[in-house]
């Protein structure tokens, strides 16, 4: 089984210590985002957990517990976001020197083939356009050459959680742009610039759930969720196939996800697991890193009866 922790919040950034605890107890628990009395019981045992996917945007507050995880016999690679973007679109993501800072340090740590760098989601806008995109990419690759191998790129989707915070950008004189049939051809040579940066810096280059094919840039369609990266890496058999509980478009393998929405700080205005920074806030403060589940007990309710699924 792989563990994905986690596509829908930062767990490094704001919950490791949860996470930990977690580790030493041998389980979570994890509401279904769409049915939250259906409750997942996820082993992560050593004996049951193929490897760990992280997400994140900063590393540091596990890294300090990177030797326990590799005592305890966990197998876990990175998939670590590092943008440029304005502050109007990222008011609280990590600055771009404290960025790489953390990137290195933890390809040091682990080692470049276990740190994947997300460029994603590239937003397009009046004050992020074609040129601002290619100015920072290559300069974040040169920054990363030596220290990863593999980057990934998508461009942003519209979800209906963000158009609100897209309406709010608009009023704020921030345009962003969406494109819904072929790429327009400023937007192709940009993606065929980062291919070529890519390389340059001796990384290969994957998209992330695009529907609109990417190839003819020089850009396969990748997985994020990687069981041939994992096989490869670790020298183990895993479960490859795609996970149907993704989109179409996403390649990634199959996984059990421990994190809930709602509940990361990073204040992306982009994101799309977020619908309400407050919400996101007050989840935040109402969380017990000593509890199974990230967000709430996470445990049956005499009074409120729940479905368990042991996992």
């Amino acid at each position: 089984m792989i563990i994905s922790a986690s596509r829908r919040t930062d767990i490094p950034a704001f919950y490791t210590p949860w996470f930990m605890n977690r580790i030493r107890e041998g389980f979570c628990t994890v509401p279904n985002p769409f049915n939250s009395r259906q409750i997942s019981r996820i082993s992560l045992l050593p004996a049951d957990v193929d490897a760990i996917v992280f997400w994140t945007r900063n590393p540091r507050p596990l890294g300090t517990r990177l030797d326990e995880l590799d005592q305890r016999g966990y197998r876990y690679y990175f998939q670590f976001t590092l943008l440029d973007y304005p502050r109007l679109l990222d008011a609280q993501g990590p600055g771009l020197a404290a960025s790489v800072e953390s990137f290195r340090r933890l390809s040091e740590r682990v080692g470049p083939e276990r740190i994947v760098w997300r460029y994603d989601p590239i937003v397009l806008s009046n004050q992020t356009g074609v040129d601002f995109h290619r100015r920072v990419f290559v300069k974040i690759a040169g920054m990363l050459r030596g220290f990863t191998k593999r980057s990934v790129i998508s461009l942003m989707d519209a979800y209906r959680k963000t158009q609100p915070r897209m309406r709010w950008l608009q009023a704020q004189g921030l345009r962003v742009e969406e494109y819904r049939g072929e790429f327009p051809d400023e937007v192709g040579r940009l993606l065929s610039f980062m291919a070529e940066a890519a390389a340059s810096n001796h990384m290969e280059i994957q998209s992330c759930a695009e529907v609109l094919e990417m190839r003819p840039f020089g850009i396969s369609p990748g997985r994020c969720i990687d069981g041939r990266l994992i096989e490869r890496l670790f020298d183990i058999r895993v479960d490859s196939r795609k996970d149907p509980m993704q989109r179409e478009a996403c390649g990634c393998s199959i996984s059990k996800d421990i994190g809930m929405y709602d509940t990361c700080l990073c204040g992306c205005q982009y994101c799309y697991a977020t619908t309400s920074f407050d919400r996101a806030w007050s989840n935040y403060r109402a969380h017990d890193p000593a509890s199974p589940c990230l967000v709430g007990r996470g445990t049956l309710s005499p009074s409120r009866p729940a479905r368990l699924d042991s996992t």
